[in-house]
């Protein structure tokens, strides 16, 4: 099955990247930071698989449920690897720029592994808040706004960031978590508000709520929330002056709604507790679905399709009716379903993860085949030279998972044998 047509191949030649970041910290500190980074690392190092492998030396198997403290030294590691990754994402389109290398294929790579990323980074605050199987809301709170501001970039051709965001004050507000966590514990999470901040158990209600349900308030209430306002406005005004539909315009965040309505619905009637017992399942699944409807988002946005629900977007969700269907049968049979749900999770795993790589590849093969450019590779296929070899690493521990392309190739106008990522 083809992802881009004769219209897409046109788009993808003329298409030019667009963003506005109005974050000041990113502006007057990390920009600069950034900058002087790029310098450091060698044209060759693939940067994102640098941080993986160092994220895998510190599986997580210390909390296997989310809901027991691993070692300190942990979280700190955590803190500094996603220090790391934001660094790396950043330099990754200055390093493209250096290169002359940029193309709509890697605006399609940075957002799809960010979204990605999402379900990753939400396992590791998991682990460090001891959340159990409340770590499903705190990637939820990660995906909306990611969702929404991917919508909004789709109708008005510019990503755009306001002064405090997600990608750089988040992150940066999660980094600090992780190393304040290094510092007092995870067990500081569990704690009543009252008792993890005395100062402030004055505040009426929320001193005797668990402390990371308080931050996971808080975080909807101050940021998911009007990230989302801004992302719908940003959206209606572009639609109201190209006279277009808004129903159309919202009919793109079906496929995500229903996907987040489903992944509940089978908790829910979930007799076996899938989100407290195997929350690294729920949301590995869920984040690769995620990542499909990101991504069929930014090829749309990149091909220039017409404005609308993309059916093939929907493929994601076909999976869901059969896992609740499965659960439905407890009903029937003494709280007992037809299929252990442990299976049924991995079975939703695999079918996502099949999903997503048929994507991936097939996309990147269309792509590079239309501006004739490889993949992870600066050599142009109009060069002279012995086709490339593509090899699939998997990196996959209980809480992180990550694939990566190596390219090599041989050209009489390099040395005998090239290794680029």
């Amino acid at each position: 099955m083809g992802y881009i047509g004769s219209h897409g191949i046109a788009a993808l030649h003329r298409y030019k990247y667009s963003g506005v970041d109005h974050s000041y910290l990113a502006k007057y500190v990390l920009q600069p930071f950034w900058s002087r980074s790029v310098n450091f690392f060698p044209l060759w190092m693939p940067w994102k698989l640098f941080v993986v492998l160092l994220t895998i030396m510190c599986s997580q198997i210390y909390s296997p449920r989310l809901d027991s403290a691993p070692p300190r030294w942990v979280h700190f590691a955590h803190g500094l690897l996603l220090f790391l990754y934001q660094t790396f994402d950043a330099v990754d389109g200055k390093q493209a720029r250096r290169t002359n290398s940029s193309s709509p294929l890697g605006e399609l790579f940075d957002h799809g592994c960010d979204a990605l990323a999402c379900a990753f980074e939400s396992l590791a605050f998991g682990s460090t808040a001891m959340c159990g199987r409340y770590n499903f809301w705190f990637w939820v709170i990660s995906a909306v706004p990611f969702y929404c501001a991917t919508w909004e970039h789709y109708f008005t051709n510019t990503l755009i960031l306001p002064a405090i965001n997600g990608p750089t004050e988040g992150l940066i507000l999660i980094c600090v978590a992780h190393f304040f966590t290094a510092i007092v514990g995870a067990e500081w999470w569990v704690h009543q508000f009252g008792d993890s901040l005395p100062f402030l158990s004055w505040i009426p209600i929320i001193s005797g709520i668990p402390t990371f349900k308080v931050v996971l308030y808080s975080m909807t209430a101050f940021g998911v929330i009007p990230t989302i306002a801004f992302n719908v406005s940003n959206v209606y005004k572009i639609v109201q002056a190209r006279k277009g539909s808004m129903l159309l315009a919202l009919a793109m965040l079906y496929p995500f709604v229903v996907l987040l309505g489903g992944v509940l619905m089978w908790d829910y009637l979930s007799p076996s507790d899938i989100m407290g017992n195997y929350p690294h399942l729920v949301v590995v699944g869920t984040g690769l679905a995620f990542g499909f409807l990101v991504g069929r988002m930014i090829l749309a946005h990149l091909c220039d399709e017409p404005k609308g629900l993309k059916t093939n977007m929907c493929m994601s969700l076909l999976y869901l009716p059969f896992a609740i269907a499965n659960v439905l049968t407890a009903k029937l049979n003494d709280g007992v379903p037809l299929v252990d749900e442990l299976w049924v999770l991995l079975g939703y795993c695999a079918f996502t993860a099949a999903l997503y790589l048929h994507f991936a590849t097939s996309v990147i093969h269309e792509i590079t085949t239309a501006l004739g450019i490889y993949c992870f590779s600066w050599q142009d296929r109009n060069d002279a030279g012995i086709p490339g070899i593509w090899v699939i690493i998997f990196l996959f521990d209980i809480e992180y998972s990550s694939c990566k392309w190596i390219h090599l190739t041989w050209s009489s106008s390099t040395a005998p044998l090239q290794i680029t990522y």
